[in-house]
């Protein structure tokens, strides 16, 4: 296919090279012509008639979306045709996760993301890095971590530029900084392990260190500065050098200090608001009923945008009443959604749906102009992060459209993408299964049976008492059916669903294994063990093996390679597991041992919520404790 664009082209021409590249389309005269036109406000046309069109945008990121749906419509045989789009939003956009899953994209990866996003027509991308960014000064500041350089910082600000879209960096200047305090070179600076001691002038040259390494390699002043979640602010060596203190007065401190930084440099900061909520005494972040205090309004600066970040609350008033509350705080907020992918190793799409939908609506209702979408990579990443783009073109779609139709919005997925919209869907199946829907919770992503499965211990089973009736094994033997259909009509996504395909083959055999050991050993059932033993459990170990290689695969094709080695403990320590499994009922058989302790314990439920929420390794693999971090 020729296409041809003449008109307002200035700055476009590197990106329609790039995505033409993608689309398979040579750009050049003897085809379809397409004169471009800019617009002064928002705007998206683009028509064709006699393989004559126009394409009228106000922005890039209008211009790439324009271009895609000329294709699209090609492609599908319509020689002549007209849309037009009113973008709802001025900033739209993923924030990625970079650091709390250990997975940063590579560049070559993040480049291939960034085309994809123009295609779209988002205009804004995020990097947040908690402590994986170079700080020259500071070489223990991402150390051995999956680090940016300000090399490749500067590199892919380009690429993003010539996409048009802006890179705006996304940092931590408080708290939510585990991975970089724990180092003893900042003890001195170290409230609680993951805050800053407020008031330490040290703390502050650290502050403007990390400020400018985070700044300087982008073209744009915005930045976001973090500061959510300091859950312990002044109750660490904070107290012991200054004394108790009210939460909100140090924060006051801190905001004040660090704006000034922040004005020196030039920079025009955002932040998530979360703290200013916690300040106003109702104890948490989400009150429905009451709002902020006067003096938590006055604490913002004029100059601090805020960030209201949301993807819990299932109905639209809920959003109606909450954005209320933080248009009070600042009228020029910035809304924060998320795309469901950190729970396990699927995705829920359900969820994410529900949620943007809605709050998207609201934001339309209430004027809100800017918005981007969150894709956390809470303790493990063991969901690739590329499943999220599924996020970024709901949040195009809604923007460009306004509606949510799961036709038009599979036909756009797949075009951007190369994505099949029904086996995304189906890897929802991952976690959600009969037995929950049993349970009739108000949110089923609350459960994360895939991850809970994977890594609890074969013969402690601390979850196995609450998934006894379950019936998991058979669940997973028709997921993999499911997700082994996947591979080949996916795309560039067909490595993903090998995946995806290989973690139900291993949950079919593995779900169940504890109850049928620890059955099979109370009532004496010597020839269940032995075929256990001698045959299932090596099948499984074979099972881990191969799903282990397929995402190191996939890992290493997407990611920056440091940050595998927690995924590798954690698969070494299973594959440890089934083998100390194997010897063990192996040496009871032989007479070896008496008794195989660790089945013949009572099952207990686990506590606090069961099998809900249960997001960190550490607290369902062993009752006995390992790094609290982990």
């Amino acid at each position: 296919m020729k296409l041809f664009f003449e008109g307002a082209l200035k700055g476009l021409e590197t990106g329609i090279s790039l995505l033409a590249k993608d689309l398979n389309v040579t750009v050049e005269k003897g085809g379809y012509t397409f004169t471009a036109v800019r617009e002064n406000a928002p705007a998206l046309c683009v028509s064709l008639e006699n393989q004559k069109g126009e394409i009228r945008y106000h922005e890039p990121c209008q211009f790439y979306r324009a271009m895609g749906l000329a294709v699209e419509q090609l492609r599908a045989g319509k020689a002549c045709f007209a849309i037009t789009e009113q973008p709802a939003f001025e900033m739209n956009g993923p924030m990625f996760d970079m650091s709390q899953g250990n997975a940063a994209f590579n560049v070559k990866a993040l480049k291939v993301i960034l085309r994809r996003l123009a295609l779209m027509g988002l205009n804004t991308v995020m990097l947040y890095t908690e402590d994986n960014y170079e700080v020259p000064s500071h070489p223990y500041f991402g150390y051995m971590r999956p680090t940016y350089t300000q090399k490749e910082l500067r590199e892919l600000d380009d690429y993003a530029f010539s996409l048009g879209i802006e890179m705006i960096p996304c940092i931590q200047t408080l708290a939510h900084m585990p991975d970089a305090l724990h180092w003893d070179c900042f003890k001195d600076i170290r409230d609680y392990d993951a805050c800053l001691l407020v008031g330490k002038e040290e703390t502050y040259d650290f502050v403007r260190d990390l400020l400018v390494a985070a700044s300087t390699p982008f073209r744009t002043r915005r930045i976001h500065i973090g500061m959510d979640e300091a859950w312990n602010l002044g109750r660490g060596q904070y107290l012991d050098v200054f004394g108790h203190e009210k939460p909100l007065e140090i924060m006051k401190k801190h905001l004040a200090r660090v704006m000034e930084i922040v004005r020196e440099l030039g920079l025009s900061p955002m932040m998530w608001d979360d703290m200013f909520f916690r300040a106003s005494g109702n104890g948490k972040y989400y009150n429905l009923e009451k709002g902020l205090t006067p003096e938590a309004i006055a604490m913002r600066p004029a100059e601090m945008q805020c960030v209201y970040w949301d993807y819990y609350h299932l109905e639209r008033s809920q959003y109606d009443t909450l954005l209320a509350q933080h248009l009070a705080l600042d009228p020029h907020m910035v809304f924060a959604g998320g795309v469901w992918s950190w729970r396990g190793f699927g995705l829920a799409w359900s969820k994410t749906l529900n949620t943007t939908v809605n709050a998207l609506a609201a934001c339309r209702a209430h004027g809100v102009k800017e918005i981007f979408m969150t894709t956390w990579g809470d303790n493990g990443t063991e969901s690739l992060a590329s499943v999220t783009l599924i996020g970024a073109q709901l949040f195009a779609e809604l923007a460009y459209k306004g509606a949510y139709d799961r036709d038009d919005f599979a036909r756009r997925f797949r075009f951007c993408t190369g994505g099949n919209l029904e086996d995304f869907e189906n890897l929802e199946l991952l976690d959600l299964n009969d037995w929950v829907k049993a349970q009739k919770p108000d949110d089923p992503s609350s459960y994360n049976t895939s991850k809970v499965m994977m890594w609890q211990d074969i013969l402690t089973g601390l979850l196995d008492k609450n998934y006894e009736d379950a019936h998991l094994d058979a669940h997973y033997e028709k997921v993999a059916e499911k997700l082994k259909a996947a591979i080949g009509r996916n795309g560039a996504y067909d490595s993903m669903f090998e995946y995806a395909y290989l973690v139900a083959h291993t949950l079919a055999k593995k779900s169940e294994m504890g109850l049928r050991l620890t059955a099979a050993y109370r009532t004496g059932d010597r020839e269940t063990l032995t075929r256990l033993c001698e045959i299932e459990l090596p099948d499984l170990l074979e099972r881990v093996r191969a799903q282990r290689l397929c995402h190191m695969k996939n890992w290493m094709a997407i990611y920056k390679p440091f940050g595998w080695d927690v995924m590798d403990m954690r698969y070494g320590s299973l594959m440890a597991r089934i083998d100390s499994a194997i010897r063990e009922v192996r040496a009871y058989l032989d007479g070896e041992i008496d008794c195989i302790e660790e089945l013949a314990a009572e099952r207990l439920y686990f506590e606090k919520a069961g099998p809900r929420g249960l997001n960190r390794y550490g607290t369902y693999v062993s009752p006995s404790h390992i790094d609290p971090r982990a």
